[in-house]
């Protein structure tokens, strides 16, 4: 079963389009799902696997990169996999066609929202069993879906963090430094002119010495 699509900006996060269901036999709400589907968004970058599948409780995100935009699908365990890239690919390429040449320019979130429309038609083909057995031929062009990669979503957003943090201190460290170099700068400068100063000083005792004798 199919129970939540989000599309979303690869650059900012920024989610362009969604459509969800409640599962009443999970105890989780689908807000948490959509939450955690948000913050995958933000830690996708050009260097992400374009296809990747992430667990999470009793579901699994299958996410697909393409014209740098994230389609992301939220899925029992047992549902194809292989289904589930097939409608990943068939409403990129339906919303690229739509919505290709305003993606970079929009700034609201779920802009397509009207999109919707078209998403919950895929999900009924791509659901339906006896559409499911004409697919054959669909499913045969897709690369082997076995290799594909999983990842558990909370090392993925726990990744994410460490790596935040990681750039964090790395800045600090370099702050450090520099402010390190420069109060050695300064303590050299004053260091300098103490030493001229002393040496002016101990010259004009030795002249005021000699002129007075």
């Amino acid at each position: 079963m199919v129970l939540m699509t989000m599309i979303a900006r690869i650059v900012d996060g920024l989610p362009l389009a969604a459509t969800m269901q409640e599962d009443e036999q999970s105890g989780r709400n689908i807000l948490d799902y959509q939450n955690q589907a948000k913050m995958l968004f933000r830690k996708l970058g050009p260097q992400s696997p374009t296809r990747c599948t992430i667990e999470t409780g009793p579901y699994l995100f299958h996410y697909l990169i393409e014209h740098d935009v994230c389609y992301l699908v939220l899925c029992d365990r047992n549902y194809s996999k292989r289904l589930a890239y097939s409608y990943l690919e068939d409403i990129a390429q339906e919303f690229h066609s739509q919505y290709g040449k305003r993606v970079n320019t929009v700034t609201r979130p779920y802009t397509f929202i009207e999109f919707d429309t078209y998403i919950q038609k895929s999900k009924k083909v791509f659901t339906d069993s006896r559409a499911r057995r004409n697919m054959t031929n669909i499913n045969n062009q897709l690369q082997d879906v076995q290799r594909i990669m999983v990842q558990n979503i909370d090392d993925v957003l726990q990744r994410g963090t460490v790596l935040s943090e990681l750039d964090s201190k790395t800045q600090n460290l370099s702050m450090l430094t520099q402010k390190y170099k420069k109060d050695a700068t300064f303590l050299n400068t004053k260091s300098m002119y103490v030493k001229a100063a002393a040496g002016c000083i101990v010259v004009f005792v030795f002249i005021l010495y000699f002129w007075i004798l």
